[in-house]
């Protein structure tokens, strides 16, 4: 029995003995590699102090205020324009409810010395002519060639004056 428990005893000699050499290489290896490591903070930055900006503008006009909104839009010439004006009573043509942007120009027809466009609105083709309207800003046609019909437009500009303005319609190549 005493034979047993020495063969025992030696064995976790042994063991133990093993098992302290392989740490404390392992040891002197992480304390070579980590000697030179050292930690390292960086300082923090400098606070600079607040310094409040006074508001100055209490004695401003309050451009939201809606009296000065409505004195602004009478101060225009209020839809004068200089003479320009659309003709509101005028009927309207199947063209003007559509956006020139869905307009598409795909040819022109020459006949008795008169030019004229064909125009492609949705599913529809329609044949337009000098002084025809199209698009929803009164736009009557000036001019047509090969390859554009000119239009002159009436607009609202922002203080609600009339004004013309100048605009193409180009003709559309290749599309079916």
């Amino acid at each position: 029995m005493r034979s047993l428990s020495l063969i025992a005893m030696i064995g976790a000699a042994l063991l133990v003995g093993c098992g302290g050499e392989e740490q404390g290489e392992l040891k002197k290896e992480l304390a070579d590699m980590t000697k030179d490591m050292r930690g390292k903070v960086d300082s923090l930055p400098q606070i600079r102090t607040y310094e409040p900006v006074p508001y100055k503008g209490e004695s401003m006009v309050d451009p939201f205020v809606p009296g000065r909104i409505v004195v602004a839009q009478t101060a225009g010439t209020g839809g004068s324009g200089g003479g320009v004006q659309p003709d509101l009573n005028r009927p309207k043509e199947p063209l003007e409810a559509f956006p020139l942007e869905a307009l598409q120009m795909v040819g022109t027809l020459s006949q008795n010395k008169d030019m004229y466009a064909l125009v492609r609105a949705g599913n529809n083709l329609f044949r337009v002519r000098k002084g025809n309207y199209m698009g929803p800003n009164f736009g009557v046609i000036t001019a047509i060639d090969e390859g554009q019909i000119n239009l002159k437009e009436v607009v609202q500009d922002s203080g609600g004056d009339w004004i013309e303005r100048s605009t193409t319609v180009q003709m559309q190549e290749g599309k079916k």
